[in-house]
Parts: C-alpha cells; structure tokens; sequence
C-alpha cells in the first residue's frame, strides 16, 4: 500500500469510528439518566442522598463533557459512573425500604402474640 492510500484508508476508518462513538455516548447517556431516574423512583433523595447527588453530578459531568469536543470521548466512562453511582443509590434505597418493612411485619407479628398472651393468661 503506498503512502497515499494508507493515509486515505485511514482517514476513512476514522470517519466509521467517530459516528460509533457518538452513539456509545448518547446510549451511555441515555442509560445514566434512567439510572438516576429509577434511583429516584426508589426514593434515592430519602434513603442513599449522598449518593443519588453524586451519580446526579457524574451525569451533568457527562452531559457537559458530551458537548465539548475534547471531552467527548470521556462521556461513555463519565456516564457508567454516574449510572452505576445510581444503581448502587437504588439499590441501597430498596434494600432500606425492604428493612423498614420488614421491622413492621416484626412489630405487627409482636404485637398480635402480645395479644394471643394476653388472651390466654386471663
């Protein structure tokens, strides 16, 4: 392959590639921002704040890497972050929630032998 056309094959595998990353970055930002979406749902913001904040602050940090040209390709690597930030807030909610259930059921199961005691001594 002469110079010239080394330089030309090049110039085109280039041109395939960015549009590719480009869209990793869009799904990788679009997949963050229903990560802390989900993690709000779950009520992120009561149970894990610190950390839904921080995936909230990694995914701005995405969106605006997303619009500069020399950040762009930190946007798939920013945006994982701020999307597994999210899953671990979710994920640290639902457990809490699942906890707080679970003591109900433990007091409400205490109360009503409390009860058949009660019922039996007298």
């Amino acid at each position: 392959m002469r110079p010239g056309q080394y330089v030309m094959a090049l110039a085109f595998a280039l041109t395939l590639s960015v549009p590719a990353l480009a869209q990793d970055a869009a799904l990788e930002l679009a997949q963050a921002r229903q990560a802390v979406d989900r993690a709000t749902q779950a009520d992120a913001d009561q149970y894990a704040p610190d950390l839904i904040n921080l995936a909230r602050q990694g995914l701005e940090q995405a969106q605006r890497a997303a619009g500069e040209r020399r950040e762009r390709k930190n946007v798939p690597v920013l945006a994982l972050r701020a999307a597994a930030d999210a899953d671990l807030a979710r994920a640290r909610s639902e457990e809490a929630t699942t906890t707080a259930q679970l003591q109900l059921r433990r007091n409400e199961v205490n109360q009503l032998q409390r009860q058949l005691e009660n019922g039996e001594n007298r």
